[in-house]
């Protein structure tokens, strides 16, 4: 079977991981030890094989180690259906500007897009339902771009049309020219985004149904503020910010576009908003669209994705946390999955492989590759 997965991870100077060496096989991988030993490390490090500042969104100097504070580095091999690639990036120095090589050549983030897909759920999702609209549109945004990798390139060029269109208006400017081509340029890109927002959210709702799964079905939805409809029509988004100029203005920042659009959410077997369900009913909803999200990328490329479930399955009951191993690897995914106790893990015996990761009293993480827990 055709599989995409990380067969060797090395990390220098990342955090707690002075140096650590990881060989994968292909199978899930279940990583265990204490807290704040650097487990979500690991699962940080692999989260920046894809483009963006990975699942915590850090800074180089965050993700440099302490004290040394020289810089941080990550090596993978990165097999995939069609060949096999060495990805190598990280920085020089703390404040340093972040390096990528795809086989030994010079690449930009967005190229990671194209070769690595890697999606992941982590512990502070778990409110995402609670949460604001910008959270919620990052989680969306993350998905789209795991389904069509030139969303992110199409984000960063409505982003930076809105902020010169933003100072415009901050500064009172009422030429019309000034803006017109700012806005056409919002409204090429912003159109894009919310077509492809809507056709990522009907890729989930297309592999939600009819899949063998324990996990609830979401409904998804993609509304504008006001619960309004987004516009995903090039010309008439374009004439809605000219009209909207006056108001706009009095504000000081655009007011309406994709940028404020909302991900909304429905337990289907109840009709039950999202956010109004217990969190155990959340979490199971979050990793239904996680799932959703995995089906439909081997759905394109043939593979499943690389999975990242950090402290995942803590918030599950046996028959759950079981279930949640059987789907993984009846997709063929390397899921890296962290928790606090091998026997989390038990039901997976040696379906997985195992890491036990600990911590010294000087902060340096080991990791060890070992024998699954006995059932």
């Amino acid at each position: 079977m055709p599989r995409l997965a990380i067969t060797r991870l090395q990390l220098s100077h990342l955090r707690s991981h002075k140096s650590a060496l990881i060989e994968g096989d292909g199978r899930p991988v279940a990583i265990y030890g204490p807290n704040g030993a650097g487990k979500t490390n690991i699962l940080e490090a692999l989260s920046l094989l894809s483009p963006g500042r990975g699942l915590r969104r850090a800074t180089g100097e965050d993700l440099a180690r302490a004290p040394e504070r020289i810089g941080w580095k990550i090596r993978a091999t990165l097999e995939a259906p069609d060949r096999t690639h060495q990805i190598e990036t990280g920085a020089d120095a703390p404040d340093a500007p972040r390096f990528l090589t795809i086989d030994d050549k010079p690449a930009p983030q967005f190229a990671l897009g194209r070769i690595a897909r890697v999606i992941w759920l982590i512990p502070s999702m778990d409110r995402l339902w609670l949460d604001t609209a910008s959270e919620r549109r990052r989680f969306l945004d993350r998905i789209t771009l795991s389904l069509e990798p030139g969303h992110g390139e199409t984000v960063l060029a409505y982003e930076k049309a809105m902020r010169e269109r933003n100072r415009l208006l901050k500064d009172q400017v009422r030429d019309p020219a000034w803006y017109a081509g700012l806005e056409a340029q919002m409204a090429q890109a912003g159109a894009r985004i919310t077509r492809n927002r809507a056709e990522a959210l009907d890729r989930l709702m297309a592999a939600q149904t009819g899949a063998a799964t324990s996990f609830p079905r979401a409904n998804l939805a993609l509304v504008g503020p006001e619960d309004s409809a987004p516009e995903p029509d090039e010309d008439r988004l374009r004439a809605a910010l000219g009209s909207q100029r006056p108001r706009d203005m009095a504000a000081g920042r655009t007011l309406s576009g994709p940028h404020r659009d909302d991900l909304t959410a429905i337990y289907a077997a109840k009709d039950m908003p999202a956010r109004h369900c217990s969190t155990g009913e959340q979490k199971a909803l979050l990793i239904s669209v996680i799932l959703a999200n995995a089906r439909a990328l081997a759905e394109d490329i043939g593979a499943a994705p690389i999975i990242l479930l950090d402290e995942v399955a803590a918030h599950l009951d046996p028959e759950r946390r079981r279930a949640l191993y059987d789907e993984v690897c009846a997709l063929g995914a390397q899921a890296w999955m962290t928790g606090t106790d091998a026997a989390l893990f038990t039901p997976l015996q040696d379906r997985a492989l195992w890491l036990h990761v600990t911590g010294s009293a000087e902060g340096v993480s080991t990791v060890e590759t070992v024998d699954p827990a006995p059932a």
